[in-house]
């Protein structure tokens, strides 16, 4: 999946079609939907994309995002934080839809548990499929999610020790010495995406901002300070919003550190196809393990 929410079009463009001479297995472009995404859509679906993953934010009625992808042959997902959210997805023509619980890392849309959310939302939608997001780390949480109706779970923080994740060797070290009690739900980073919920590790400036009492943007600790490098040399401000790659320099600690709460599972780093094989095998092992009988 593809997070194209900032990129321009002619950008979108570039990276699909890199993204296609990489692979012939199907991909798909993620946009969030607190501002007008309609360029990069018709970019990416004329560029041959056909999967369409919306989040942050419900489809109103005059919004044409499922009817373009749907004209193109694209299947639309939409990511959501409760059953009447769900509903509301199903009306406006959506293919299938992602029920993201608050466990999740990185950017997180609602505040209910994947445990509550999954089985809401599968009795809301059926027969429409439901992928689950958030809290699941391994094969047994991929057999969790499927026992509670869903047809698919969506992992994101296991993929983050993939071999092939650029993300910065700290970034890595900081997700394998991490246990489940060490990420927080907030704001905190919000340079580049106001008002936007994440699950990140708590790391020093979190902890400044919190011994500080959890001041305001404006009056944060730190605020202003130049913490890191990207890859082009740009600076990268304190309680940004963008997290460490491969090519960082700086106090990268101090960066937002995405990760859901199982991030105290991730402990060794794999090949992508590694670990999608031992999530299958796993999910299997459990799901044998529970079909025995029942006094």
């Amino acid at each position: 999946m593809l997070g194209l929410s900032w990129d321009n079009p002619s950008e979108v463009r570039r990276l699909i079609r890199e993204t296609s001479n990489l692979t012939a297995a199907p991909f798909g472009m993620n946009l969030k939907l607190d501002e007008d995404q309609h360029d990069r859509l018709e970019a990416g679906l004329e560029e041959g994309v056909r999967v369409v993953s919306l989040f942050w934010g419900g489809l109103a009625a005059d919004d044409d995002y499922v009817r373009m992808a749907h004209q193109a042959g694209a299947l639309v997902t939409l990511t959501v934080g409760s059953a009447q959210e769900a509903r509301l997805a199903v009306d406006a023509g959506v293919d299938a839809v992602v029920a993201q619980g608050l466990e999740a890392g990185g950017h997180v849309w609602g505040q209910v548990s994947t445990l509550a959310l999954v089985p809401a939302v599968v009795d809301a939608v059926a027969p429409v499929p439901v992928v689950a997001a958030g809290g699941i780390g391994d094969g047994r949480g991929l057999a969790a999610v499927l026992a509670l109706g869903a047809q698919a779970g969506w992992v994101g923080t296991r993929f983050l020790l993939a071999e092939e994740a650029a993300i910065h060797p700290t970034y890595r070290s900081l997700l394998i010495e991490a246990s489940e009690s060490d990420t927080v739900h907030s704001s905190l980073f919000d340079i580049g995406w106001e008002n936007s919920p994440h699950r990140t590790i708590t790391n020093s400036t979190w902890r400044r901002w919190k011994e500080a009492g959890g001041p305001s943007p404006g009056v944060r600790p730190g605020e202003g300070e130049t913490v890191a490098w990207d890859e082009s040399g740009e600076p990268i401000a304190r309680y940004d919003v963008s997290y460490p790659s491969a090519g960082w320099t700086g106090d990268l600690e101090a960066t937002a550190l995405y990760a859901g709460q199982t991030v105290g599972l991730v402990r060794e780093v794999l090949p992508g196809a590694e670990i999608v094989a031992r999530l299958v095998e796993e999910a299997e092992a459990a799901l044998r393990s529970t079909r025995g009988p029942v006094d």
